[in-house]
């Protein structure tokens, strides 16, 4: 059932449009994402879907009835309450009882009978409005969150910026809406929560909405991509990965229809002008009126063309020695709590070591700590230092650059030596066109000021890098670049991150900061995340409200009926798999005729071209997301 339907969108700021003919339709059950580097508009694409902002043309249609729930990047919460309150605030009637429910208690707490008869009358509305089920239900998703049952009492105003973020994405799930909404959900979690949340949405009931730059999320999540332009959507029924693949295919496709149309133009035009006055007048004017009436291909939009134009290189730097860092015994305590003890670690020359574990378990502070940036009151051990290091720290908060300067000004902090005219060439590099470099930073976006750290870093010659979190602000190409230079680093490389995709790339070797110890795995992360990254459960299937009187569940199936039962579930899924094989080998014997076609010589007939090359780019997706039923339908019969 359609939820969502949205048609020929437009939106702009001061007169610049951002995007127009955005148009789409989302179904209960079904999982997209939207993708486009940062600046596109996704996140202004999602305020118009929540009707928190009006466009400029274009209408929103969602289904009557149909709740939305939407998590936003800002997660902006009331500052009152405790967790739990705050938890339950989709639930006005049972936070009102609730509330009513604590005054009781304490109001019996006196022994009085009317307080006490009073008590039992709230508590049988609170139990009626099912508010005990609801209660262990949030509670649940809370400490996936990484909430423990003594943080619920905890006033909202208490919490730091990243436990409001998990707090607000708790109060969108506990809700469980038709359509959710989520705007960068992973960018305050860690690894296990990641996990957790992939596998609560992948079978999450409602419609889901992803904007996010996590990629190995985008994989497990959603199945389909939307990639935003300013001319409107590419609709792809594939998941990211794939999807990346295919646009390529379908970009390269399009430049070359539309340069071979051009060059029938040139053509034509050539032999108007030598032919308009001659013999030949009228079979000019006739090509003419030809061209006049000729339906000209655009140059397909590259939304990515201009994000992959960053250029993260690092200066050559001299040789370190073979050992670079040589830790031992090393600890350290925050709030009281020993984060952990007596760690010995040995970082050679060339390694990149990633560090890895829950929020809060103490990776940054081992990582300050291997820097020379701890707490001497709170920190201990030794961290001897190798030969010939020049080092380099990346700070996840990005304190790194002064929000009172321009980003001319922040690189010349570092380069006393560049004219405001050179460094704005350098800053290009990065991104940093016109009258960006002469913008003060504090009105940056945490993309642009990710950017500018990292343009600041790699301005002198390092050969050890610490990096926090360093893709948390980047895009999707830019996290993809910095991966690249990375692999390609002569140095010493240890960071922290969340981004598995990142990490998978990277990484040399892992270092694990869970549960106050620290374990280290001489592989990298994929070896690690296969062995130690459980399986994230299921979340609780939506359902209606019961009645009192629901009747009795139905009796368990004999072994004998469930083995029937599975015996013909797997003979359908063969059949199925059967007629997709069938299916797929007519659309690529088809695919291969219209390809064929495509390459002749279209004889002036561009109309034609261009509807043969649209039918041959709806079949391809229509042959991409048979051989994904296909590769998944494998996958179970296999198993």
């Amino acid at each position: 059932m359609t939820i969502l339907q949205v048609a020929d969108l437009r939106f702009g700021y001061a007169g610049d449009t951002l995007f127009e003919s955005v148009t789409f339709t989302l179904a209960i059950g079904e999982r997209a994402a939207i993708v486009a580097p940062n600046g596109a508009g996704k996140s202004t694409l999602l305020r118009l879907l929540a009707k928190e902002v009006e466009p400029d043309g274009g209408t929103v249609v969602v289904k009557k009835d149909v709740s939305v729930g939407y998590y936003r990047q800002s997660h902006e919460l009331a500052a009152k309450g405790d967790v739990l309150s705050a938890f339950l605030s989709g639930f006005r009637d049972v936070v009102e009882l609730r509330e009513e429910l604590v005054k009781a208690q304490h109001g019996a707490a006196s022994g009085d009978e009317r307080a006490l008869t009073h008590l039992a009358e709230v508590s049988d509305r609170y139990h009626v409005a099912r508010g005990d089920e609801l209660e262990h239900r949030v509670a649940a998703i809370a400490a996936k969150l990484g909430f423990s049952n003594d943080d619920l009492a905890r006033p909202v105003t208490s919490l730091s910026g990243g436990e409001r973020g998990r707090l607000h994405l708790g109060v969108i799930l506990a809700q469980e809406p038709d359509l959710l909404m989520l705007d960068e959900p992973t960018n305050h979690l860690d690894l296990d929560t990641i996990a957790w949340l992939e596998g609560w949405l992948r079978t999450y009931r409602g419609a889901v909405l992803v904007v996010s730059h996590d990629r190995a999320f985008l994989d497990a999540v959603c199945p389909a991509t939307m990639e935003l332009g300013t001319r409107g959507l590419r609709v792809y029924p594939l998941r990211y990965t794939d999807y990346a693949i295919a646009r390529h295919d379908d970009l390269e496709r399009e430049r070359a229809l539309m340069e071979r149309q051009q060059a029938f133009i040139d053509k034509t035009e050539d032999f108007i002008r030598r032919n308009i006055a001659g013999q030949k007048t009228k079979q000019a004017q006739s090509r003419r009126k030809m061209l006049e009436k000729l339906e000209r291909v655009d140059r397909p939009e590259d939304v990515w063309a201009v994000a992959e134009r960053v250029s993260f290189r690092f200066a050559q730097a001299a040789r370190s020695g073979d050992i670079v860092l040589d830790a031992t015994h090393l600890s350290a305590r925050r709030g009281g709590r020993v984060l952990f003890d007596g760690v010995d670690l040995l970082v050679r020359r060339g390694e990149r070591i990633g560090i890895v574990g829950p929020n809060g378990a103490g990776k940054t502070t081992l990582l300050k700590i291997l820097a020379g940036r701890g707490d001497p009151d709170l920190d201990a051990g030794q961290v001897k230092r190798g030969t010939n290091l020049r080092e380099g720290y990346f700070d996840q908060h990005l304190g790194a650059v002064n929000p009172s300067n321009t980003a001319v000004d922040e690189v010349r902090t570092v380069r006393g030596d560049f004219t405001v005219e050179a460094a704005r060439q350098y800053l290009a590099r990065f991104r940093f066109w016109g009258d960006d470099p002469l913008r003060v930073v504090q009105g940056f976006s945490g993309g642009e000021r990710a950017r500018l750290a990292l343009a600041k870093l790699l301005l002198e010659p390092r050969n050890l890098l610490f990096l926090d979190e360093p893709t948390n602000h980047l895009d999707i190409p830019a996290a993809e670049i910095l991966e690249e230079a990375l692999t390609g680093f002569d140095g010493t490389v240890i960071l922290v991150s969340h981004d598995r995709r990142f990490l998978e790339t990277v990484t040399t070797r892992i270092v694990s900061v869970r549960d106050g110890k620290v374990d280290i795995y001489p592989a990298g992360f994929s070896d690690f995340a296969a062995a130690h990254l459980a399986e994230a459960p299921k979340p609780p299937a939506k359902e209606k409200e019961k009645r009192r009187t629901e009747p009795p569940p139905e009796p368990k199936k004999t072994s004998h009926q469930a083995h029937k039962q599975a015996s013909r579930d797997r003979e359908k899924k063969e059949k199925r798999f059967k007629e997709l094989e069938a299916l797929i080998a007519a659309g690529e014997a088809q695919l291969g005729a219209m390809r064929e076609k495509l390459r002749e010589d279209p004889a002036g007939d561009w109309a034609k071209l261009a509807k043969m090359a649209a039918e041959e780019q709806a079949l391809t997706k229509r042959v991409d997301a048979l051989v994904a039923e296909w590769s998944k339908l494998g996958d179970e019969l296999g198993a």
